[in-house]
């Protein structure tokens, strides 16, 4: 019976190992599978991973082939810019004289030296507002070893020059009575002096070769040309041989110029004239017709000079021979710029202000007229710098101003009441005949 109970669980025990060794066989053989499975999804996952991998290179290469294509379609294309109008501002002043009272003023004793620029203090920021601004030389620049002389031959420092480029000047019209005061040599010093300041210049010559070439000056994208005559030059004869040197008012040469002008394909054309009578603040019937000779002939803006007084400016619309129509411009003198003279209205003038538009049709219109009344004013009282220009609209207002509040003026009244003499002269010579 022993035996029996001793075999039965010898068997039970076999059976319970050979259950365990069945359990796991089963369970290693569960694991494989359960890892070869893991491995084919995973192999599976990558395999999908990859093809969408290589989509998505593929789709990032079409793109950027694209994108190449687009870049070399607009470099072997490029874009039209369109049209659009240009706008912009021709500033004008009157004559530059420098009278040896002038000159002494601007000299420094410590220096040795001569600077104007404390006489443009307060309206510089006019002259250097246009987008191009022109005035008239009426004096030379010989040098000092001719010695600085007034009327009736002037000769002034150079430092004029530099100090009217610093103002905004960018160019200069040099034929006038008094371009030939000290010469051919000093009229081509005069020009070399201009060059070195780098204000341009036109109407007197060191050569035929740069007389018969035209200013153009491009503002803005607008071109424009610049032509320049004198009445004479005070008696004092052209140099045998050397004729270019000034050009004096010719129909015939102007009418050359204009052609020369117009073959440059430019928008506009501005004729700087050295005429009329001095001291009349009206034009004369030579100026007259000598304006509408130079507008049906091509010329859009006349700026006049010479009559150390202001004379009326009128703007119109002109019909062309062809039946075409234009706005012209005409300021039949600008008066004076700085001086040291005393007769009527020498020192009372303007900075003038002609707003244009080019328009895509190439068409030019002058669309506004206005202009900064301004006095050239001495003060007796001061030892030195007692020269300068005032804004005179601008001096009037301060003043008021002050006196409203109490507050003592920075002017006299006597200069305040000149002032406002000044400014009735200038409106009642200009307004009349403006836009």
């Amino acid at each position: 019976m022993r035996r029996n109970q001793r075999g039965y669980r010898k068997n039970k025990k076999n059976n319970h190992e050979l259950q365990d060794r069945k359990f796991i066989k089963t369970l290693s053989i569960s694991v494989l599978v359960l890892i070869v499975l893991l491995v084919f999804i995973s192999i599976v996952y990558a395999i999908c991973q990859a093809i969408e991998h290589n989509k998505f290179l593929k789709s990032v290469n079409e793109e950027l082939e694209q994108a190449k294509s687009e870049i070399s379609d607009v470099q072997e294309e490029p874009k039209k810019e369109e049209k659009t109008d240009i706008s912009f501002t021709l500033t004008a002043i009157g004559d530059i004289m420098c009278h040896n009272t002038q000159y002494m003023d601007a000299f420094n004793s410590e220096t040795n030296e001569y600077d104007f620029s404390y006489v443009f203090k307060e309206i510089s920021n006019y002259t250097k507002l246009g987008d191009i601004a022109i005035g008239s030389l009426e004096t030379s620049f010989a040098g000092s070893a001719k010695g600085y002389s007034n009327y009736p031959t002037f000769n002034s420092p150079d430092s004029l020059a530099y100090d009217l480029k610093k103002i905004g000047i960018d160019v200069l019209s040099t034929a006038g009575n008094h371009c030939l005061d000290m010469g051919f040599p000093g009229l081509s010093r005069t020009i070399d002096v201009l060059d070195d300041a780098d204000i341009s210049h036109l109407g007197t010559y060191k050569s035929q070769e740069d007389r018969d070439t035209i200013l153009v000056k491009n503002v803005k994208g607008a071109n424009i040309a610049f032509i320049n005559y004198t009445y004479g030059t005070n008696g004092i004869p052209i140099p045998s041989g050397q004729e270019f040197c000034v050009n004096l008012i010719d129909k015939e040469l102007i009418k050359s110029d204009i052609a020369k002008a117009k073959e440059q394909n430019v928008d506009l054309i501005v004729a700087c004239m050295h005429w009329g009578t001095e001291y009349l603040t009206t034009a004369n019937q030579e100026q007259e017709e000598l304006a509408d000779f130079l507008f049906q002939n091509g010329v859009d803006i006349i700026l006049g000079n010479h009559p150390h007084v202001l004379e009326p400016m009128k703007k119109k619309t002109i019909t062309l021979e062809d039946g075409r129509t234009k706005d012209v411009f005409v300021i039949y003198a600008l008066g004076n710029f700085i001086c040291d003279q005393n007769a009527e209205n020498t020192r009372n003038s303007i900075i003038l202000n002609l707003k244009m538009t080019k328009h895509i049709d190439n068409k030019i219109t002058i669309d506004k007229v206005d202009y900064v009344p301004i006095y050239m004013y001495k003060d007796n009282s001061s030892g030195v710098q007692k020269m300068r220009l005032l804004d005179i609209q601008k001096n009037i207002d301060n003043y008021e101003i002050d006196i409203n509040n109490g507050v003592k003026p920075a002017i006299s009244q006597s200069l305040y009441n000149n002032l406002k003499i000044q400014l009735e002269k200038i409106r009642k010579i200009v307004e009349p005949n403006e836009i």
